[in-house]
């Protein structure tokens, strides 16, 4: 007998018959797999051999080199994760293509990451986020509390739901014990993330994205051609209704009326204009410029002209997801209505397991029904590499974190090599979290996984994009406005997401009793308002403490980003290279043949980095911290950030 996992069973069976089916049971899917893997594998060790890991520049910003084209599909590949193939997919079943709305925003978002945050966060010499506040606002209190912020996020968003999505996935597909699956693969995530540092990462992101852009678009094409083009499309969705509804009111299973429009009623809209386009800014502007994971990427580039066409590299990538998920989406509620369009609490039981809805099985269910033997694999295979990026991103920037932020607290005099291996011990804590919160994700109710993840960065993010905005765009913002502003948006924040969460969030059928005046005001505009206090905050203590002088500011924000003078920083370094102290000149006895090879794969070489006299140490914090540009390059980028922003305009006007 086969145990229930969140309403989904060990073994996938067939929802008409009982029968269990695997749907990879074929020598050409399984082959597929295996090469897949052996590439990925191959890839990651190749970038374990060629850069330099052994130092904190190394492992975690990949030793600065990166050209602009791994750094656009790195970027692309760490935001979108399974949870984008299921969580949009299941959203455009249920309610159209305003959805891809989400995903166009960026296409603006990633030019002012690139234009306006990038340069002073080069300028300022940070390696993580917290660190640029620390140097900006001195103390101690914002940096922990963000570093603890961003990790919780990545617990309670972006891995349990990338979790969530792949165990959907998977037990679609392959039937196998869905802790076996999510467990194995976390087990080869970790082996990059712990052997290849952040070059591994990024390579391994480079192959993963064109696997995953060539499958999605061939799972298009087959979609599309079930329903025989894009007229045919949109006449079909707008039919499609499971044939099971009992007395269920029509609004809950007819196609909205508003299906193929982006922009929706301000006020009876299910995603509104006014929130899908100032309220979903102000979440994209915290993932986009002011997130570990993505931030970390522009870092590691060699120029300033690299980031930048990085960053319009991603934005044309960000045009995608329309097509390649949310269309297909569509027309899997076509194709399957009285499975992914049901509507009746216990047939949808029946189906997936989930009394709220069966969206979220929407594009599962297309791979494992319409792609052909060989293809099929494929496509699992960019699943797997979806969920993997993302977990590999998350992975490496949350030991960065942990590793400058936190762990420096606790010892301020640790060498480069203890700093290393904390980092990857955190790593593998990380798992362990990751792994016990499985049983937990169930709670991010099936039906509304993308509603999910957007509800609570809207509750959490907007006081963080407040203060990192500020910070970069008004030098008079000081510490102890910044901090209030955190903790009172935070309070806020809360109070919003714990009442939500405590009534429920229900479902069309059996919606919440919440109070209007709580849970009433759309997420998206909650984040809006939430921004604007957050700002009114910051600012308003700002200017009833005293500002902070010029001589400390100096490159870290706008105003003062092109001053040659030295800065004096408010707080001493928590951590200096101490590669040149009397502990580092120990001798040190040979080490075994196995401790070597160990060492070696760790990137934990005993080969010490070059002695530098002060005045090479000074000359690489120079290049290290240079945002010039080339006139050619730089004219060329800004053509094509103006080419990208006509293609944004011109998009959402069309489906608008």
């Amino acid at each position: 007998m086969s145990h229930d996992y969140f309403g989904f069973s060990y073994i996938r069976s067939n929802a008409r018959n009982g029968t269990a089916t695997v749907a990879l049971n074929n020598a050409a899917d399984i082959s597929v797999i295996v090469v897949y893997f052996l590439v990925v594998l191959a890839v990651g060790v190749w970038a374990m051999v060629r850069t330099n890991r052994s130092t904190v520049g190394g492992f975690f910003l990949a030793g600065r080199s990166m050209v602009w084209w791994p750094i656009g599909a790195s970027l692309f590949a760490s935001n979108i994760g399974s949870g984008h193939f299921v969580g949009i997919a299941g959203t455009a079943a249920a309610a159209g293509i305003a959805i891809g709305g989400f995903e166009w925003n960026a296409l603006i978002v990633v030019v002012i990451l690139g234009w306006l945050f990038v340069p002073i966060y080069i300028k300022a010499g940070v390696v993580t986020m917290p660190e640029y506040l620390k140097k900006r606002f001195g103390g101690q209190r914002i940096r922990i509390y963000l570093s603890v912020l961003s990790l919780f996020l990545y617990v309670f968003t972006k891995i349990s739901a990338d979790m969530f999505s792949g165990a959907i996935f998977i037990n679609q597909a392959l039937g196998l014990n869905i802790y076996l699956a999510v467990i194995m693969l976390l087990m080869i995530t970790a082996l990059y993330t712990v052997t290849g540092g952040l070059a591994a990462v990024i390579y391994t992101d480079t192959l993963q994205t064109i696997i995953m852009v060539v499958g999605s678009f061939i799972l298009m094409g087959f979609a599309f051609n079930e329903v025989g083009g894009y007229d045919n499309f949109q006449d079909l969705y707008m039919n499609a209704v499971p044939s099971i509804t009992t007395n269920i009111s029509e609004s809950c299973y007819e196609p909205r009326a508003d299906s193929f429009h982006i922009f929706r009623n301000a006020i009876t809209g299910d995603l509104p204009w006014p929130g899908l386009v100032f309220g979903l800014t102000v979440q994209a502007t915290w993932y986009w410029c002011t997130d570990q994971v993505i931030v970390q990427r522009c870092l590691s580039a060699k120029s300033l002209s690299h980031v930048k066409a990085g960053c319009i590299l991603c934005g044309y990538l960000k045009l995608l997801p329309m097509f390649l998920m949310v269309f297909p989406g569509m027309i899997s509620r076509i194709l399957y209505p009285d499975v992914v369009a049901c509507v009746d609490p216990a047939e949808c039981e029946k189906y997936c397991g989930a009394s709220v809805g069966c969206t979220n099985i929407a594009y599962p269910k297309l791979v494992v029904d319409l792609m052909p033997n060989g293809l099929r694999g494929l496509m699992l295979s960019v699943m797997l590499a979806s969920l993997m990026s993302s977990l590999t991103s998350i992975f490496n920037s949350a030991s960065t974190l942990f590793t400058m932020d936190i762990y420096t607290k606790i010892r301020s005099g640790a060498s480069e090599k203890e700093l290393m291996i904390a980092g990857r011990i955190f790593i593998l804590a990380l798992i362990g979290v990751s792994i016990a919160w499985i049983p937990v994700v169930q709670s991010a109710q099936s039906g509304q996984l993308f509603d999910y993840i957007q509800s609570i960065t809207s509750y959490l993010t907007p006081p963080v994009a407040a203060v990192f905005m500020l910070a970069i765009f008004c030098k008079r913002v000081n510490e102890s406005g910044a901090f209030y502003g955190l903790i009172i948006g935070l309070f806020i924040g809360l109070s919003r997401m714990i009442a939500e969460f405590a009534y429920g969030t229900g479902s069309c059928v059996n919606p919440s009793n919440c109070p209007t005046i709580i849970c009433g005001v759309h997420y998206l505009y909650f984040s809006i308002i939430l921004f604007v206090v957050s700002c009114i905050i910051i600012l308003a203590i700002s200017l009833m403490t005293k500002p902070i002088d010029d001589k400390h500011l100096y490159r870290l924000c706008w105003s003062l980003r092109n001053c040659t003078e030295e800065r004096v920083d408010l707080e001493k370094e928590d951590w200096v290279d101490n590669q040149n102290s009397n502990y580092m000149d120990i001798e040190e006895e040979e080490p075994g043949l196995c401790k070597k090879a160990v060492m070696c794969f760790c990137g934990l070489e005993q080969k010490k980095a070059p002695q530098l006299s002060p005045e090479e140490q000074a000359e690489l914090q120079k290049k290290l911290t240079d945002t010039t540009e080339l006139p050619l390059w730089r004219n060329v980028v800004n053509a094509n950030a103006i080419i990208l922003l006509c293609v944004a305009v011109f998009f959402h006007g069309y489906y608008g």
